[in-house]
């Protein structure tokens, strides 16, 4: 084995533990939003990325920036946009100064929901933690993300 076999080896590992990580994460608050609020991962974190938004100018995504947000193709985000604008959670309208741009919009009940949510997802993203560190292939990683916050997502 060279030295560059056994970085490629140390990487892949590195990946699988942190695909492992994620993975764990994403079921735990999965069954916690699920059992306590009717919401799937990725319905949460639509209707928070969606609720961040403001009318001033650059202030509503696009559906690819959406998509972008929430890790979904763009069909995969537009399938989920209309299920959760069925159950009234999500308001769409056209933009005034670009007929073509469509916006979405959190609504009331969406908002309420989001507000219910929050704790759950955050009660569940600690308690999967937690477990994870006790973990020693996870424990470096876990410590990672909690001492790192980027920009971009400091306040959320």
């Amino acid at each position: 084995m060279t030295a560059t076999d056994s970085a490629l080896t140390a990487l892949s590992q590195g990946w699988c533990a942190l695909s492992l990580l994620h993975g764990r994460i994403e079921a735990h608050i999965e069954r916690a939003l699920q059992t306590g609020h009717g919401l799937s991962v990725r319905e949460y974190s639509l209707l928070d990325v969606l609720s961040r938004q403001h009318s001033g100018p650059g202030g509503h995504l696009r559906m690819h920036q959406v998509a972008d947000s929430v890790v979904l193709s763009q069909s995969a985000t537009t399938r989920l946009v209309s299920r959760l604008e069925d159950r009234g959670l999500l308001n769409r309208y056209i933009c005034d100064t670009d007929r073509r741009g469509i916006y979405t919009d959190v609504s009331e009940a969406g908002l309420t929901l989001l507000a219910a949510a929050r704790p759950t997802n955050d009660a569940a993203l600690r308690v999967a933690l937690d477990e994870a560190a006790r973990d020693p292939q996870l424990a470096p990683l876990v410590t990672a993300v909690e001492n790192t916050v980027p920009a971009g997502l400091q306040g959320h």
